[in-house]
């Protein structure tokens, strides 16, 4: 079942580089029956991972890009293990609570952007925004295509990257979600740069959320985590062969509505059990 819970991680991480980890922390409580912050800690490690794998073609291919990559990843690896730490101090409870209205706007967000952008949905290689675009984006490349590296820009990428690190230690999500549609709109990037980038942030935050995980927790099992992240291998690579014909609108619908399903069943299953 653990390596069930990775494959879905991979998969879902290397279709849409996001929401891997949105999915990982319901199923790993649901499924395997862990605590809250058991399962938060598994599913950074399984999501750094897996992130880790899909990094790995991405450099290959030259898709990532270094400027954005950086200052978010840094930004993010600071505050992740401050979030971690913060949600090590609030009630399961709470942390539940929060966790399922975090997933519930991540699901809103996904049906949006498949019904209003679907364009946006694709992974596909396009190029760069047009002049006569409505928003321009903060950070542009210059003529010779360099990437913009302006207070300004670096400054949004920052703030950018802080919050997602607080998301990822507090809740045990990579951010990818958050990083993708940032990207998108921050810089005058395609969305395959932007997915690409997005895994390299999500193994720097989500690894180091883990380590967090480790340093406060002397009972971390270890084949659970070794099962769920070869499950991640398996998904990643599964998705990554599979991405440009079935990645699409449709298929974020359905994303969404699978997560809306997994965290209802985690949030009524404590209150029928009367532990809420």
């Amino acid at each position: 079942m653990s390596v069930l819970i990775g494959l879905i991680i991979g998969l879902v991480l290397g279709l849409t580089g996001a929401g891997g980890s949105i999915f990982a922390v319901p199923l790993l409580m649901l499924l395997l029956g862990l605590p809250i912050n058991d399962a938060i800690g598994i599913a950074l490690g399984a999501v750094a991972v897996s992130a880790l794998i899909g990094t790995l073609g991405n450099w290959r291919a030259q898709y990532i890009l270094w400027v954005p990559a950086l200052s978010l990843g840094l930004a993010g690896a600071l505050v992740a293990p401050i979030g971690k730490y913060l949600g090590s101090q609030l009630p399961p409870t709470m942390l539940l609570m929060g966790f399922c209205l975090l997933a519930f706007i991540i699901a809103g967000v996904m049906w949006r952007q498949a019904v209003t952008r679907p364009e946006r949905a694709n992974v596909v290689r396009s190029g760069h925004f047009l002049e006569n675009d409505l928003i321009q984006p903060i950070c542009r490349f210059s003529p010779d295509d360099q990437f913009d590296t302006s207070p300004k820009c670096i400054a949004a990428l920052i703030s950018c990257g802080l919050i997602v690190g607080l998301l990822s230690g507090l809740f045990g999500v990579g951010g990818g979600f958050l990083i993708v549609p940032a990207l998108l709109f921050i810089t005058q990037v395609s969305m395959r740069q932007a997915v690409a980038t997005s895994l390299l942030i999500i193994c720097v935050v989500g690894g180091t959320g883990f380590a967090s995980f480790v340093a406060s927790n002397s009972t971390v099992d270890w084949i659970l985590l070794a099962q769920v992240c070869f499950g991640g291998l398996l998904g990643m690579l599964g998705g990554r062969l599979v991405a440009d014909k079935i990645a699409g609108a449709q298929l974020q619908r359905m994303f969404a509505i699978a997560l809306i399903g997994i965290t209802l069943i985690t949030l009524t299953k404590p209150l029928i059990n009367g532990t809420i």
